[in-house]
């Protein structure tokens, strides 16, 4: 990775990916009500041309433990438990410790990607977002990122592009948070600046284009924050 760039090579990388803003990326599903509540990360694919070198999907057992239950023994009771530094606090509902698996392999130039459709976020003023990564993953400009539309324009918020306003270092993860402690500011795509997220939010999508080119190729993210509400697993019911 080469990070951090300039602006205009920023602006220049972001209009090229646009063709991949998911307005068309993941099929949206009914209109949510202004008033409804973040709760589900619907993982799948962007890739038109069937090139299967890309991926999304949650994995049982790849995400950032909150007190998992662990055995020094060997025997079926579990003994004991573990917490990441980095996430002492995650998804109640996540059961089985899952990750959301981000893969592209191949080159970044190849119009597809992996990613996922936050569900239930029409309406809202965004004041926070963020996820934890997990150690290793690629982190670059353009992914894995956050795909923002609201009322005032359309907004990218890379992994580090801009940088997180907040890093808590753990074990096999780092927490991840833009928006803590002053405004939430992304790249606004019209405007080829990096600016404050304003407006209400129409949709907003997680994205993984960058290939093997551009680094590792994957990432696995997990407790996918949406103003301070985390969801780390995928099949998340509404309450």
């Amino acid at each position: 990775m080469q990070l951090p760039r300039k602006p205009r090579r920023v602006a220049s990388t972001r209009r090229r990916i646009a063709g991949l803003t998911l307005v068309a990326f993941f099929a949206v599903g009914a209109v949510a009500l202004a008033a409804a509540k973040f709760h589900e990360v619907k993982s799948g694919t962007f890739d038109p041309a069937k090139t299967q070198l890309v991926n999304g999907g949650w994995v049982a057992g790849a995400g950032c433990p909150t007190g998992a239950s662990t055995t020094s023994t060997g025997d079926k009771n579990p003994d004991g438990t573990y917490t990441d530094p980095a996430c002492t606090t995650g998804d109640s509902k996540d059961k089985k410790n899952e990750g959301l698996l981000l893969v592209k392999t191949g080159p970044t130039s190849n119009v597809a990607a992996g990613g996922a459709d936050l569900k239930d976020v029409k309406g809202i003023t965004l004041t926070e977002l963020g996820y934890d990564l997990r150690k290793g993953s690629h982190c670059g400009a353009g992914a894995p990122r956050f795909d923002i539309s609201t009322s005032d324009g359309f907004f990218f918020v890379g992994c580090s592009s801009p940088p997180p306003d907040s890093t808590t270092p753990g074990d096999g993860f780092d927490r991840l948070r833009w928006g803590v402690g002053g405004p939430l500011t992304g790249f606004n795509r019209d405007t080829n600046t990096f600016e404050p997220v304003t407006g209400t939010v129409n949709s907003i999508q997680i994205v993984f284009d960058e290939g093997t080119d551009q680094g590792t190729g994957e990432a696995i993210i997990d407790n996918v924050d949406v103003n301070g509400t985390l969801v780390g697993e995928g099949d998340h019911p509404k309450e």
